[in-house]
């Protein structure tokens, strides 16, 4: 077997997918005997939706709601100024995500890792029940508990939750239909936001000072949930179910490193964050689509093995990105006057566009760059633009192959797999270098 993708949430079932268009040997396993009836989860991000549609995996989810702004904690950021054919987060539970992404996949549940030792050769995994699997390499995509990073010794620094809040999926009565956006203002030491999803169900988060004597294991309470949105909403806002409920912290951790020999981490695995900011899972899938085509071209021996290191590189400065970021969106939520005095001018701040627009970029994806190079273009996204003959570039990225984009009046661009610019010239008679730097099989072309 080529590949073991351990754990199936949003980042290993793209990963896989990934895996498998490359022409690799994958298998999925995953603890849970079942998939969780509760969506973490809420909106894909417009890089997100961008990644999807590159590999024609969107399907139905474009019918879904869709959000012309995001936020930074709480203050509202737009996208619709954003260079994507997708200026709009989609309001979509990651559990849809998850069963479009598991379509013609193979996920061994019931299997959770205990053992792993890696060679020179390959990965030796040992599960529960005593399945013994052996894999090329292995790819921990297995959550913030993950044992693949624990077995191999990777550290995950960070810092502990300050503060403990609950998510809850209910049936409320009472609720007004101009409720769609997070509030995420705190008042009175508390901070609510009810969010409509499908079939009549809303997701509730919130935190208030109930909320932080409390150990993130003790379950959630319908008596608890009814308080808080009787406290916030008051007496018209009525709990009639409760369906989902859990705890979790505003705790930030990132992965030593993303890489150990044979073994990867990605998603949850790799990072963990407040959810401020809606970042969580796009993250993930983001890390999924850089790393898929990599190990993908090693796999197929079109790419030496140092490409692999790549992905770290790319990879932990992105997730140290959003740790950042959410961090500092946790400070702006703090109930404090001063604090609030602080919002205000960074209120302010954004609305004027050029800052509004930047700080969209980041939070959407959208504005996120690796290394440069030689050329302006180089280490940026490539824009999906229409082509000369008709096409775009997202239907030329399909195949999960390099795409040589040679089009009249413009730079010659070699566009990666992912979507980012590996070269690029202004000189219409200088082709990309021999190998593409890591003995690539030739690029698809726009001539």
């Amino acid at each position: 077997m080529n590949v073991l993708v351990v754990g199936a949430g949003p980042t290993g079932l793209l990963l896989a997918a990934e895996l498998t268009l490359a022409g690799a040997d994958v298998q999925i396993v995953d603890k849970a005997t079942k998939r969780s009836g509760q969506s973490k989860a809420l909106t894909l991000q417009p890089r997100s939706i961008e990644i999807l549609h590159s590999r024609g995996l969107l399907g139905d989810l474009l019918d879904s709601p869709r959000l012309p702004a995001g936020h930074f904690a709480g203050v509202p950021l737009d996208y619709t100024a954003l260079d994507t054919r997708f200026p709009y987060q989609l309001g979509i539970p990651q559990l849809r995500v998850e069963q479009l992404l598991e379509a013609n996949q193979d996920v061994r549940r019931g299997l959770e890792l205990i053992d792993l030792h890696q060679d020179e050769d390959g990965v030796d995994t040992t599960f529960t029940d005593g399945t013994t699997i052996r894999a090329d390499w292995v790819v921990g995509c297995d959550g913030a508990h993950s044992a693949v990073r624990t077995r191999t010794g990777i550290g995950f620094p960070g810092r502990d939750g300050r503060f403990t809040a609950v998510v809850a999926d209910v049936v409320v009565s009472g609720v007004r239909p101009d409720w769609q956006l997070p509030e995420l203002v705190p008042r009175d030491g508390a901070v609510m936001t009810l969010v409509p999803l499908d079939g009549g169900v809303h997701r509730a988060l919130f935190t208030g000072p109930e909320q932080q004597h409390l150990p993130k294991d003790q379950p959630v309470t319908h008596d608890e949930v009814a308080a808080a949105l009787r406290a916030w909403y008051g007496a018209d806002v009525v709990l009639r179910e409760l369906r989902h409920a859990s705890r979790f912290t505003d705790a930030a951790r990132q992965a030593e490193r993303y890489r150990d020999g044979r073994v990867f981490l990605a998603g949850d695995a790799a990072h963990i964050h407040s959810p401020t900011g809606g970042q969580g899972m796009n993250l993930g899938l983001q890390d999924a689509f850089n790393l898929g085509w990599k190990l993908g071209a090693v796999v197929r021996r079109d790419a030496d093995e140092s490409l692999l290191d790549s992905y770290h590189d790319e990879r932990h400065p992105a997730g140290a990105a959003v740790l950042a970021n959410t961090r500092a969106q946790g400070v702006l939520m703090v109930p404090d006057d001063d604090i609030a005095c602080l919002r205000d001018t960074f209120a302010d701040l954004l609305a004027v566009p050029e800052a509004n627009r930047r700080l969209a970029g980041v939070i959407s994806g959208i504005g996120l760059a690796y290394a440069p190079g030689d050329h302006a273009l180089v280490g940026r996204r490539m824009p999906d633009l229409t082509l000369s003959d008709g096409t775009t570039v997202s239907e030329r990225l399909r195949a999960g192959r390099h795409v040589l984009l040679d089009e009249p009046d413009t730079p010659r661009i070699l566009v990666r797999p992912d979507g980012y610019v590996q070269w690029a010239t202004d000189d219409p008679e200088v082709g990309p270098p021999p190998n593409f730097g890591h003995r690539m099989t030739p690029a698809a072309s726009s001539r």
